[in-house]
């Protein structure tokens, strides 16, 4: 089960109220009233704080057609979000892609890297995109590249091009170009959102008249698992998002919730009441079939996620007396306790390298995103909120996004994963929920 407002707010103990919410859900019945992607409204973004280093960097107007202008504020957009780049002025610049680099001149201005380039459009209304990337301390060439695509693909391509210049800069693979997704809830309608990694260019996936919950990423980002109750119980999906055709893997008698992928795409995590309380099992990701159980409790298991390497799941349990993080090996055996910080730790999520596991954990009776370092048990909070909930790590680790509660408002936010940037997606006339970070992808 996810962490939600109405649990983490509840006086009920863990175990008590998770059973009431979960009959509650049975008596459910969601209306799917489309699974078609259609265009929704934009997010908006505000940014606070700035990394422990800032890569001075010149990302000049592109030349040529005009959307030249829109591909350069893209870029400086992602790499002012990130916190890690301080942006020099272009002001007085006019730079074309065979422009020779004026190293000299750029290193006066402070920049110690500068990107620009040229766009085109073709007669058949493609853009073509020319970059490149000089360092002014090192007076060479980073990267340059061409990218061609429809006026769709614009933002895709500036992505891109962001996301080069992070990795060359800074050594890591940038996240700009990869997706979100979260659950929207307007009025009386719930919908399952795609976005882009600024929250930009939202899509619909699914639109219900009640809850949809537990959005969960394939490795490959090509499918989503989610819970949906249109059949009058709750029951785990697998949605395959360039057809928008889906189908049950967990329908079995009771609840079946919380979907978790293994890092290989084949497996599912699932959280089953066919024998009872909460248990966790595994699934094919295919066809749902062989069916194996993982934990064995007299009490909840719950909110399953694997562990980078794929050997065990991380869960939340209530058999402490106090809802704590465990790990499990796939083949059972005895969970062993993760969390030892306060008497209230749930929705555990693992860094890509698997050093670092983020849970939401109870602090002076604010609900927080913490990050535990697995080598040496080292805890710090990364959020600042009264109701921070759903943490989930970017494919690079450098970030986490997650829902929070802001002058009254449910929202979506992100933090840098050592806690000194903050950002903050919000969105008019809805309330944002269960937000997951989508994986790299190849395209």
């Amino acid at each position: 089960m996810k962490s939600d407002p109405q649990r983490l707010n509840s006086p009920l103990p863990f175990s008590l109220f998770c059973s009431l919410k979960s009959w509650l859900k049975v008596m459910v019945l969601s209306a799917l009233l489309g699974l078609g992607l259609v265009a929704h409204a934009q997010l908006r973004v505000d940014i606070s704080g700035t990394g422990a280093q800032q890569y001075p960097v010149a990302i000049a107007d592109f030349s040529g057609d005009p959307a030249g202008a829109q591909v350069a504020e893209i870029i400086r957009a992602d790499l002012t979000r990130s916190g890690q780049f301080r942006l020099i002025s272009t002001a007085g610049t006019n730079l074309a892609y065979t422009t020779p680099i004026a190293y000299d001149e750029w290193r006066t201005r402070g920049a110690d890297f500068i990107a620009y380039g040229t766009v085109t459009r073709a007669g058949d209304g493609r853009y073509e995109i020319k970059y490149r990337l000089g360092d002014t301390v090192k007076r060479g060439s980073l990267d340059e590249v061409t990218i061609v695509g429809s006026d769709k693909e614009l933002r895709r391509m500036s992505h891109q091009i962001a996301d080069r210049i992070y990795e060359k800069i800074t050594g890591i693979r940038g996240v700009f170009s990869t997706r979100i997704a979260y659950v929207l809830k307007r009025g009386k309608t719930y919908e399952l959102q795609i976005a882009d990694a600024d929250g930009q260019n939202p899509q619909v996936a699914l639109r219900s008249g009640e809850p949809i919950i537990s959005p969960a990423w394939s490795p490959d980002g090509s499918r989503l698992a989610y819970v949906s109750f249109e059949s009058g119980k709750p029951v785990v999906y697998v949605h395959q998002l360039a057809t928008s055709k889906r189908f049950p893997v967990a329908n079995y008698k009771g609840n079946n919730s919380a979907p978790a992928w293994s890092p290989d795409g084949n497996t599912l995590a699932v959280v089953l009441t066919r024998d009872g309380l909460s248990q966790i099992y595994l699934v094919n990701a295919n066809d749902g079939g062989n069916l194996r159980r993982v934990t064995r409790s007299p009490l909840i298991d719950t909110e399953p996620t694997f562990s980078a390497d794929g050997r065990s799941i991380y869960f939340t349990s209530d058999r402490s007396g106090s809802p704590q993080v465990y790990q499990v090996g796939l083949d059972g055996g005895e969970p062993r306790r993760v969390t030892f910080n306060g008497s209230y730790n749930i929705s555990p999520r693992v860094s890509p390298d698997g050093k670092t596991l983020l849970t939401v954990t109870r602090r002076d009776g604010s609900y927080r995103v913490a990050s535990l370092n697995l080598t040496n048990g080292t805890e710090s909070l990364l959020t600042q909120g009264r109701d921070d909930q759903s943490p989930s790590f970017a494919p690079n680790g450098m970030q986490v996004l997650y829902a929070a509660v802001q002058g009254g408002r449910s929202v979506l936010a992100g933090v840098s994963s050592d806690g000194r940037v903050r950002q903050t997606l919000s969105v008019l006339n809805g309330e944002i929920r269960e937000p997951t970070w989508g994986p790299f992808t190849n395209k």
